[in-house]
Parts: C-alpha cells; sequence; structure tokens
C-alpha cells in the first residue's frame, strides 16, 4: 500500500509541476510582475524543480546502475527540452549558436553531465537531505569561480551568505 500512496503522491507533484511550467512558460511574460523581477521567479522555480529531482531520483534509483539512471534521464531531458523548443518556436535559433558560445555549451553540457553522474552516485549511498545540502555548495562554488574569472566582486553580504550556505550544508549532512 506505501507503494500506491508514494505513486499518488507522484503523481499529484508531477501534476503540479507541469501546471507550474505551462503557466511560467505562457504566462510569465505577460503578467507584471512589480513586486520582484522575473528572474527571482525562475529561480525559485528551478530549486523547486531541482528539491523534485533528489526525491524523484532518490526513488528511481533504488535498485538500479546510478550510470544508467542519469543516462535515462538525460536522454528525457534532451526530448523534453526540444519539445519545449519546439513548442516555443525557437527552434530556427539554432542557426544562431556557433563559435565560443558553441564550446562553452559544451563545457556546461560536460560539468552538468559530470555533476548528475556524482549527485546520483551520491543518492544512492547518502541521506537524501544530506546530499541535496551538498550539492548546493555550488552556490559557494559559483561564488568563487565568478570572482576568480568573471570579475564579480566579493561583496560581504556575498561572503556571509557563502559561509551561512556552507554552515547549513555541513550541518544538514552530519550524520545523526
Amino acid at each position: 500500500m506505501a507503494g500506491l500512496g508514494t505513486l499518488f503522491l507522484l503523481d499529484k507533484l508531477s501534476a503540479i509541476s507541469w501546471g507550474f511550467i505551462y503557466y511560467v512558460i505562457i504566462y510569465s511574460k505577460t503578467i507584471n510582475f512589480n513586486f520582484m523581477p522575473i528572474w527571482i521567479l525562475y529561480a525559485l522555480l528551478s530549486a523547486v524543480f531541482a528539491s523534485l529531482v533528489a526525491i524523484f531520483g532518490k526513488i528511481g534509483i533504488k535498485d538500479l546502475d546510478t550510470t544508467m539512471a542519469t543516462t535515462v534521464r538525460a536522454v528525457i531531458m534532451a526530448a523534453f527540452l526540444f519539445i519545449v523548443t519546439l513548442f516555443l518556436g525557437k527552434l530556427p535559433l539554432i542557426k544562431t549558436i556557433s563559435g565560443r558560445p558553441l564550446l562553452f555549451i559544451i563545457l556546461a553540457g560536460v560539468a552538468g553531465a559530470l555533476s548528475w553522474l556524482f549527485y546520483f552516485f551520491a543518492l544512492k549511498y547518502g541521506k537524501t537531505s544530506g546530499v541535496a545540502a551538498l550539492d548546493r555548495l555550488s552556490v559557494v562554488f559559483v561564488l568563487i569561480f565568478a570572482v576568480l574569472f568573471l570579475s564579480e566582486k566579493l561583496t560581504w553580504q556575498s561572503a556571509l551568505g557563502a559561509l551561512l550556505v556552507t554552515g547549513g550544508a555541513i550541518l544538514m549532512s552530519i550524520p545523526k
């Protein structure tokens, strides 16, 4: 019976996810978000869906090889994104990608694939909340790399935020 309850919950989460996707893609450009910039909504939705990746991934890899599970996930993501690209009429823009931007998109793809391979390895053996917390240390690494390579400024607010994220990740990943 617990399996049916889990399936029902996942079905509900999936329906909610699709509703968010549809709403954001279709209506976000026409709604007046005076109370916050649209990028904040997108970032929050990204965080919600990233949390679902951890939950669905942990359930999905229970009895599977993590490399194969990651590969299947990547194929599904590629197919889904291709459908979204078609739906939004963006496919002709493929001709605009070349040279240096293409190189960095390729590098981002390889980095993302490596990230997800290690993420699923960690999920297979670790506590979901601890793995997700340590994975979010990417925020701290982004800050460091942005300062080193993108000439972004390190402020006291961003440094304090990085320290708090690091402390939170450590606290959430300590075995009980």
